[in-house]
């Protein structure tokens, strides 16, 4: 499948002639020229219907489901009071029969620059939040802390090591 970029016209009228005029069948055409069977089978049906088999119009420009009135009924709205997104889509469709999505909603309420992020909490004053001498951030390698895990999954108690002499250091259990 090709995204993007229509096929070439030429590509296309010598598929549907191989087809209309040497007979081929939509499959034995589509192999012979590197497509898919579907796209053959609507290269062939578009020429048939209206004579060309040139692509119709891709993308173009959708208008904005809030506008107009609604949109100034919404803004009016969010100036009385709290809203949630959600809420907004809930009123919009009891009270104005407008029926958009969270997204729709989304889009709008910030395209209109009327999002409001929460305020960060402020640095902890208990003091650092990393080891000293470590870099910031959390230990991806360290796991969870054993404060975090549950009695089954709380490691024992850690190897006592004996002096080495001669290299050689062996674990007390």
């Amino acid at each position: 499948m090709r995204r993007g970029k229509p096929y070439p016209i030429e590509l296309r009228e010598r598929v549907v002639a191989s087809v209309l005029q040497e007979g081929l069948s939509r499959n034995q055409a589509a192999k012979r020229f590197g497509v898919g069977i579907s796209t053959a089978v609507n290269w062939v049906r578009r020429f048939l219907a209206t004579g060309s088999v040139a692509p119709s119009k891709i993308g173009g420009y959708r208008q904005k489901t809030i506008r107009g009135a609604h949109r100034e009924w919404l803004l009016e709205r969010m100036k009385e009071k709290d809203f949630t997104l959600r809420g907004l889509v809930a009123e919009l469709a009891a009270e104005r029969g407008l029926k958009v999505d969270y997204k729709t909603m989304w889009s709008f309420v910030h395209g209109e620059k009327l999002s409001l992020k929460k305020a960060s909490s402020p640095a902890s004053d208990n003091g650092l939040t990393w080891r000293a001498g470590g870099r910031g951030g959390s230990d991806i390698r360290g796991g969870s802390p054993a404060s975090g895990l549950s009695s089954s999954m709380r490691p024992g108690p850690r190897p006592t090591w004996r002096p080495c002499a001669a290299g050689a250091c062996a674990a007390k259990d």
